[in-house]
């Protein structure tokens, strides 16, 4: 990490939609952005009534500018589809912003999670985001989407699958009114291909249970 402890410099005091995009890309908040093309937003419409918060950027979404267009979000998208979300009605978004990777010989980049201090560095960005949604619910993809909202002792082995309350000691100004956590999309690429059908229907079960829920919730 830099001298730099978080992203507080650069988020707008008074953040808008586009305010928040633009100022993304100046992010110094930690030292991922000098390997990065270029810092990723969130992806979707501000009033959406469900929340999708991932780990942090891959390959393809470094290069894009977008979060989940590479395979892991084909598999999400496979998934929101079988289990009838309405991704018109999805805010999607990375706990962290820029994509931290470790090179595998020639111009192929491998994937390493961000650490806690990443994480930290990045949430000023979405407590901003959290600030101007409203979302129904959210779903946390992935164990570093946990731990971002519950702390270091979230396992979402354990937690998966269940409809919880949204963390008191993450204060928001709108929040959801419940928080379901289910496995990263990419869980289901890099398992063994004996398990990765499980694992997928695991993952649609999840997220039709967030369907539902949206659904019992819609006043009309």
């Amino acid at each position: 990490m830099t001298d730099r402890t978080d992203a507080r410099p650069w988020v707008p005091a008074d953040p808008t939609p586009d305010s928040l995009r633009e100022a993304l890309q100046g992010c110094r908040g930690c030292e991922l952005h000098a390997d990065a093309t270029q810092a990723v937003p969130g992806r979707g419409t501000f009033d959406a009534r469900l929340l999708l918060l991932g780990e942090q950027p891959g390959d393809q979404e470094d290069r894009q500018g977008a979060p989940f267009v590479g395979p892991a979000g084909r598999v999400l998208v496979d998934a929101l589809d079988e289990a009838g979300v309405d991704r018109s009605d999805v805010y999607v978004t990375n706990t962290v912003k820029h994509f931290r990777w470790r090179s595998g010989g020639g111009k192929r980049r491998i994937h390493q999670s961000p650490g806690r201090a990443h994480v930290e560095a990045c949430r000023p960005w979405l407590d901003a985001e959290l600030s101007l949604l409203r979302p129904v619910g959210a779903v946390l993809l992935g164990g570093t989407a946990g731990k971002a909202l519950y702390g270091s002792t979230f396992r979402v082995g354990e937690a998966r699958s269940v409809l919880r309350d949204w963390p008191e000691k993450y204060p928001v100004a709108h929040p959801p009114a419940w928080v379901l956590a289910t496995l990263h999309p990419s869980a289901v690429l890099r398992a063994d291909p004996a398990d990765r059908q499980d694992l997928y229907a695991g993952l649609v079960a999840d997220l039709r249970l967030a369907a539902t829920t949206l659904k019992d919730a819609d006043p009309s």
